[in-house]
């Protein structure tokens, strides 16, 4: 699907369908302002925006294993690997609720970015300390409001798509706020959607894998090292099964 002609024509598409969903997407913000003030209403909305782009393209096929995990009304701290640009994607697949932690620059790209803003999801500017501070603030005022944070603990993408160490963040906040874990695997865009590259070729399984929360009480006096350690250690189990699922 993805030659250098369809990596093309994928990205006029969405450059054209860019501004219109925006259109969309701003006046639902106008209209839900004065009642959505956790923006539920536009993040369904975003979540059909990203869904699309990803059930356009005919080669990738996905598989959601468990989505039963997933209680609609709770608030969590979902933690998910990252293999590809394509994740964020998948993920919206689920058309949860939840606010976005990601790189400051992705919030400058037009129409995509702005809508990100409209979400009030969660900037961070990767290295510096003052705006890791910014963001662990607005991810507890996030969760005061009852929203989900969705993190990815390993900061960047996994180049081989093994799980990479994680960052602490994620699992402080989730401490201190004291709300459950939610672990996510996803495991096929590496290669539906290679890092540094547009170009996909053949046929590809993508699957997405929620598994069971950890409830706060299992890592409440945990130190926050044990915490982050104690779910990578399950994710890495959990991923090399996950073949055998599909």
């Amino acid at each position: 699907m993805f030659s250098k002609i369809g990596s093309i024509s994928y990205l006029i598409f969405i450059a054209l369908n860019s501004p219109v969903f925006f259109a969309g997407a701003l006046a639902i913000w106008l209209i839900t302002l004065p009642f959505d003030k956790k923006k539920v209403i536009l993040q369904q909305y975003t979540c059909f925006w990203g869904s699309l782009h990803f059930w356009l393209v005919p080669t990738w096929r996905l598989k959601i294993i468990d989505r039963k995990n997933l209680k609609r009304k709770k608030t969590y701290m979902i933690v998910s690997n990252h293999q590809s640009q394509l994740d964020i994607l998948v993920n919206f697949t689920l058309f949860a609720h939840f606010k976005i932690v990601s790189k400051k620059e992705i919030f400058q790209v037009p129409f995509i970015g702005w809508n990100m803003l409209l979400n009030n999801y969660i900037q961070l500017k990767r290295g510096d300390k003052k705006s890791i501070e910014e963001m662990i603030k607005n991810c507890e005022k996030s969760i005061d409001q009852g929203n989900s944070i969705f993190f990815y603990p390993e900061g960047s993408r996994s180049k081989d798509g093994e799980i990479k160490p994680f960052k602490l963040g994620a699992f402080s906040i989730a401490q201190k706020k004291k709300i459950p874990l939610l672990p996510i695997l996803i495991d096929g865009t590496k290669d539906a959607l290679p890092k540094h590259s547009l170009q996909s070729h053949g046929k590809h399984q993508i699957t997405l894998k929620i598994l069971p929360e950890i409830p706060y009480e299992d890592f409440a006096d945990l130190p926050v090292e044990k915490t982050a350690e104690k779910v990578r250690n399950l994710m890495v189990k959990e991923f090399k099964s996950i073949k055998k699922e599909i």
